[in-house]
């Protein structure tokens, strides 16, 4: 399998800070902006009408992320800063968290500002800036981008046995698919609110001829191998993110309440069997390295062999091959048994 393609972007749904103004308090007029010029207690609106946009995003230089070739906003291989996470409350006492990222030109000037949303926002509500970190970003944003598996998971060991992950400790032997018996080398364990980019999806049993059901975070990708090239891939290897297979029936989206997300490190980027599905492990980039306790992150340095050179890259299909109702079904006859 190739090692040397370049690994895709990470799309992120994004609001221009255009579409995001102040209609109360001393920023009055004005698009949301860097942590430095906000003003706790301001109130901000979204306009009727207004949609998110596709912001591709990469590892870049210098510790920040360059815009994709093919993003729908922006400048590509413009320098992307992530500036602050925000706290607004709504009228009704709930708080949304969103992040401030800018997108910077070759003269070190911003160009523009973009706002990603951690939970859903809606037009007409008044949203009250309530918080203002520059701290803890790079953490939240992590957490959005790490693949996770949920409280009750079981994952295949190489004895066959099926374990929870919760039972899971490091150095336990457990079977991949491509590299045979690997040890565990981290375990991560976070608790989180299951709200917008953090609700997990739900498939159910039989969905993907699994046995039992499986709970996932939205972007956890799934190694599928079509006996048959249904989807139109052109190979019979692929990788899809369980978000693109929500139906609303055999595949929802499980939103709100608390969720307890596990992330599985090995040395290398692995794919292993959750409740007998092929699924990715954690990989180790620019944007999901924070995560790590500060001892691991150092011990393992900047390149970082068998996730830097990304094994499974290429495999991801294009999300308009995706965009069909009756996708899940589809994949459950390619992959048939």
């Amino acid at each position: 399998m190739a090692r040397s393609r370049p690994a895709p972007a990470q799309v992120l749904a994004v609001y221009p800070a255009q579409g995001f103004v102040a209609t109360d308090g001393a920023n009055t007029g004005d698009p949301v902006s860097f942590a430095r010029e906000l003003v706790l207690d301001d109130i901000y609106e979204l306009p009727y009408g207004i949609t998110t946009q596709r912001l591709g995003v990469l590892d870049g230089p210098d510790s920040h992320f360059r815009i994709a070739s093919d993003s729908g906003v922006g400048t590509p291989r413009s320098t992307l800063v992530l500036d602050s996470a925000l706290s607004f409350m709504a009228g009704d006492g709930g708080i949304h968290e969103a992040l401030l990222l800018v997108e910077v030109d070759a003269k070190g000037d911003a160009a523009a500002v973009y706002l990603l949303p951690l939970t859903a926002l809606h037009s007409g509500v008044e949203y009250r800036l309530v918080g203002i970190d520059t701290t803890t970003a790079q953490q939240k944003f992590a957490q959005v981008g790490c693949v996770s598996f949920t409280w009750g998971t079981h994952i295949t060991l190489a004895t066959g046995e099926q374990r929870l992950i919760e039972d899971l400790a490091v150095g336990d032997s457990i079977l991949t698919r491509d590299d045979g018996v690997q040890p565990l080398r981290w375990i991560g364990q976070t608790t989180v609110r299951a709200l917008g980019e953090f609700a997990p999806v739900k498939i159910l049993a039989g969905t993907l001829n699994n046995d039992h059901d499986l709970i996932v975070s939205p972007d956890h990708r799934l190694f599928i191998y079509q006996r048959s090239d249904e989807l139109g891939a052109g190979r019979a290897e692929i990788l899809v993110k369980a978000r693109h297979l929500v139906n609303g029936t055999s595949v929802t989206v499980m939103d709100g309440g608390f969720v307890d997300y596990f992330q599985l490190l090995f040395d290398s980027h692995q794919i292993v069997y959750a409740e007998g599905i092929a699924a990715e492990t954690m990989l180790i980039d620019m944007r999901t390295k924070p995560v790590l306790p500060k001892a691991l992150s150092a011990a393992m340095g900047d390149v970082i062999p068998g996730h830097s050179d990304l094994p499974h890259a290429g495999l991801d299909v294009s999300e308009s091959l995706l965009d069909r109702h009756d996708i899940a079904e589809l994949l459950r006859k390619a992959s048939g048994r």
